[in-house]
């Protein structure tokens, strides 16, 4: 079963839960603003995107314009900063086994499933 990281304010997001639906893929929503995941989930997701931290961050996120630009920042605490604030996260997130990849191309999205 696919998971998804999804934020229902987003959407790329919403458009990407209907793709989903509408193709009959099972898929389990993890809405991350509500239980954001913890570093060793966030590393876990990383890994399967094969990102680093930052390639996974919102960079243009009033939060992240604030409080971290221009920073040089670690690994673990650009992981810090989106655990702390999930909105920083880029959504959604699809999950499939070992693999994982940012779901807003739904052409993407259907060559995954």
């Amino acid at each position: 079963m696919i998971q998804v990281y999804h934020n229902q304010r987003c959407g790329k997001s919403r458009n990407c839960l209907l793709f989903l639906k509408d193709s009959n893929t099972p898929f389990e929503i993890i809405n991350y603003l509500e239980t954001p995941p913890n570093a060793e989930k966030l590393k876990e997701i990383l890994q399967k995107l094969n990102f680093s931290a930052i390639e996974l961050v919102r960079q243009k996120e009033k939060i992240w314009i604030e409080k971290y630009k221009g920073k040089i920042l670690t690994e673990d605490e650009i992981i810090q900063a989106m655990i702390e604030n999930p909105i920083l996260i880029e959504r959604p997130i699809l999950i499939k086994e070992d693999k994982a990849i940012i779901g807003r191309d739904l052409e993407k999205v259907n060559s995954f499933l």
